[in-house]
């Protein structure tokens, strides 16, 4: 038996074919990855020119391995997927980086790296896969460096179970979380942030609808809705 295979087996659910392709796609680039960078970029406080090393848990296609190099100019980064073939999926967003990029497959809540040993670690739409996000902040929080980030950023309980994203792709059903239970998680791991670092975003893509009742004029629902996104950046303390 594979020991080691075994246990990244059970640490995530595996994406669908449709999800493995659709995170690909000029869709996903645009509307998803490159919305959240900027956001979570706007609630850094005192922000650094440079982040010299930054771990990107979940990398998949590397489409955010560019995006962390233009906006950080990091020394290093560290590409982590706990799938084996996202090596090969990436390879071509690893060549237009300008900085070091070395590849790890590996999983998010037993990572293969040092205590304190990363500037600032980039989450983004994996912790829904996990299987164990407990332990996976955990760890989060044992790699960062003392003045350390995380940018986080999820998709809450009420888009995972929602109808269109159950029949299209794959996910742990049991463990999604709300924003506040997100939130809570986060900070029970010993990060420090203030409401100012939170972001709750209502994006069209993330709506039932996706935005029907906003293409056609109706005004979209904003008092006592369940959050469907939250972005977040919070600091390891020195």
């Amino acid at each position: 038996m594979n020991t080691e295979t075994d246990k990244k087996h059970v640490a995530w659910v595996k994406e669908s074919s449709f999800g493995i392709w659709f995170l690909s796609t000029d869709t996903w680039v645009k509307h998803v990855l490159t919305k959240a960078l900027g956001d979570l970029e706007s609630l850094i406080n005192n922000r650094k020119q440079c982040y010299p090393v930054i771990l990107d848990v979940g990398c998949g296609h590397g489409h955010s391995l560019r995006m962390l190099d233009q906006r950080f100019n990091p020394e290093k980064i560290i590409g982590l997927d706990v799938d084996p073939e996202f090596q090969t999926r990436a390879q071509h967003n690893v060549s237009l980086c300008n900085c070091e990029v070395q590849l790890q497959n590996d999983d998010a809540a037993n990572i293969d790296l040092d205590d304190d040993s990363v500037d600032m670690l980039f989450c983004h739409q994996t912790f829904h896969h996990l299987v164990d996000p407990e332990r996976a902040i955990q760890e989060f929080f044992r790699v960062l460096k003392p003045g350390g980030l995380l940018l986080f950023a999820e998709s809450c309980r009420r888009y995972i179970h929602s109808f269109l994203i159950r029949l299209l792709f794959r996910h742990p059903m049991d463990v999604q979380k709300t924003d506040l239970e997100y939130i809570a998680l986060i900070r029970s791991a010993g990060f420090k942030f203030e409401e100012n670092n939170i972001s709750r975003p209502f994006l069209w893509w993330s709506r039932e609808d996706l935005g029907a009742r906003e293409f056609f004029g109706f005004p979209e629902q904003q008092q006592g809705r369940e959050e469907t996104m939250v972005n977040l950046v919070a600091l390891k303390p020195k």
